[in-house]
């Protein structure tokens, strides 16, 4: 869709930006909206109560640009939802969009938005988000299969998928739309207010336009000291919050008719909710996961028959399944890398008395008969990896999945090594898969430390592509091994920068990543790493 500059857009939208404490980003967010030229007849920012200088920032700001108006929270609201709802009050535009202080607007944004609104009379369109991991840069999209391309729908229900997007940021609103039908967020302390508010918006059942560009960046700072809400999540008060933002965006829908997007509500909460905190249950200690265990079991027991009438080997529903049927926390590394992405079922690979495939022996209930029909892009594949930097070889084992494997045939392996903040950097080489006396099927290759070193420091990734006698495909992760000698540094002599650190490591997916420091630095690090484990 291609943005229309004339100047009967002039003065069409307004855009809220909130903040609270924010004074090091807010000017960013407020410059990236006044930047988006003539379309933008205002900017509302909303300071929820400061303590930092962020208002008086913005006063200064607003002395200087007529189109920034300042409006001040005089108590804290303690989230997102009260100073959008202010901002919202405030805007006089025909249509208004959000922007959070730690954020930006990419140039083009509103008018792209703009355009599509008007030439599909639109109450609502959206645009790509991009995630911005921060201070690497790297980037990766958020939901891109809605925004492949342009798209005009009559109402959300005719793409159910709509329903996981639950950001209200990268959206344009038609404000009449917003006021006629009460659409507001949630006011006060309720984390996850974007689900609901979202849930709202489609509930009112709009017109809605989809454009492919970029219109919203959302800066990711692991490193914050004050993280944000969808970062904080090492308290179980956070798995509480997001699942009673989940269970009230199904029961908006659901009263309002929207049967199949409240479903659709469920079947996100299944493949994405569920599965990113699954991934995290082994690094929390033993309170938060009985505690994280029986609020999910309560969870989940709301789900009726149709809302778990999909496969039932599917990651997210086989998840679901094991957690209803065990009441504590129960095979937890096998459960992390089914959660992963591309999801992996690790061995063991039991059976019922009868040889129907299930989960476990201890769980004999949760039956995979599914499963090995399954074609074998869906399959959850399970290749361990298990790299020895001291010969530089990377050895990896596909097993068999209830003969679904071997009927498919294996024949290679394309190995990638992906660096994680350099988008395209990639090491590419292709291995033949043999199979091994046990029935699995296995690869040695050289992993190429002087190259990699060579062309960026930091972590690279390990990709798999399996290649199948039919011409199918499947790409895969590897589960790291954490053998003896496995997964620890290690200094590699290298002709060309003397050392090289390697340090193979398990990701929060259980996946084979490899972090390499080259040269001096390098060893610099391993000397004091010992230093201080030598010294008292």
């Amino acid at each position: 869709m291609r943005p229309d500059p004339s100047p009967a857009h002039a003065g069409a939208v307004s855009v809220v930006v909130i903040g609270h404490d924010d004074a090091a980003h807010v000017a960013d967010a407020v410059r990236s909206a006044l930047g988006q030229g003539p379309a933008v007849r205002e900017v509302v920012a909303v300071d929820d109560c400061s303590t930092d200088g962020s208002a008086e920032l913005l006063e200064r700001l607003a002395a200087a640009e007529p189109r920034l108006r300042v409006v001040r929270l005089p108590v804290n609201s303690g989230g997102c939802g009260t100073p959008r709802n202010t901002g919202l009050d405030a805007a006089v535009a025909p249509y208004v969009m959000f922007l959070d202080s730690d954020d930006v607007l990419p140039p083009g944004a509103v008018d792209a938005l703009l355009a599509a609104a008007r030439e599909t009379d639109a109450q609502v369109t959206g645009g790509l988000c991009v995630r911005r991991e921060l201070p690497s840069g790297r980037e990766v999209p958020w939901e891109p299969a809605l925004y492949a391309s342009p798209a005009v729908l009559a109402r959300p229900a005719d793409r159910p998928r709509l329903v996981r997007d639950t950001l209200s940021v990268n959206k344009l609103y038609a404000t009449d739309f917003l006021r006629a039908h009460g659409i507001r967020f949630p006011d006060g302390r309720f984390p996850y207010e974007d689900m609901v508010f979202t849930a709202r918006v489609w509930s009112a059942a709009p017109r809605v336009a989809l454009v492919p560009d970029r219109v919203y960046v959302w800066h990711v700072r692991r490193a914050a000291r004050r993280l944000s809400i969808s970062l904080d999540r090492a308290g179980v008060d956070n798995w509480r919050a997001r699942t009673h933002a989940c269970r009230t965006a199904h029961a908006i829908l659901l009263d309002a008719g929207e049967k199949g997007l409240a479903r659709a509500v469920r079947a996100k909460f299944l493949d994405h909710d569920l599965r990113m905190y699954v991934r995290e249950l082994p690094l929390r200690d033993e309170a938060y996961r009985r505690a994280w265990w029986a609020h999910t079991r309560d969870h989940l027991a709301e789900y009726d028959a149709a809302d778990r009438s999909g496969d039932p080997a599917s990651p997210g529903t086989l998840l679901a399944r094991v957690l209803l049927a065990s009441p504590g926390p129960h095979d937890l590394p096998r459960l992390r890398d089914l959660a992963a992405r591309p999801a992996r079922l690790c061995p063991p690979y039991a059976r019922t008395d009868d040889g129907t495939p299930c989960w476990s022996a201890e769980l004999p209930e949760v039956t995979l008969e599914t499963l090995p029909e399954r074609p074998v892009r869906l399959l959850p594949l399970a290749v361990d990896a298990e790299l020895r930097a001291r010969t530089r070889l990377l050895r990896l084992r596909l097993h068999e999945l209830y003969g679904a494997v071997g009927r498919a045939g294996p024949v290679d392996a394309e190995v990638e090594w992906r660096h994680r903040d350099r988008a395209g950097l990639v090491l590419r080489r292709t291995v033949p898969l043999r199979p091994a006396a046990d029935g699995a099927w296995t690869a040695v290759t050289p992993v190429p430390l002087e190259r990699l070193a060579t062309l960026a420091a930091g972590a690279w990734d390990l990709r798999l592509r399996l290649r199948f006698r039919d011409g199918a495909s499947r790409t895969v992760s590897a589960h790291a091994l954490a053998g003896p000698g496995l997964l620890r540094p290690r200094a590699v002599p290298s002709a060309r920068h003397g050392l090289i650190l390697t340090r193979p490591y398990a990701t929060h997916g259980g996946a084979l990543a490899l972090r390499l420091t080259a040269g001096a630095q390098g060893a610099g690090r391993i000397l004091a790493g010992r230093l201080r484990r030598w010294l008292p």
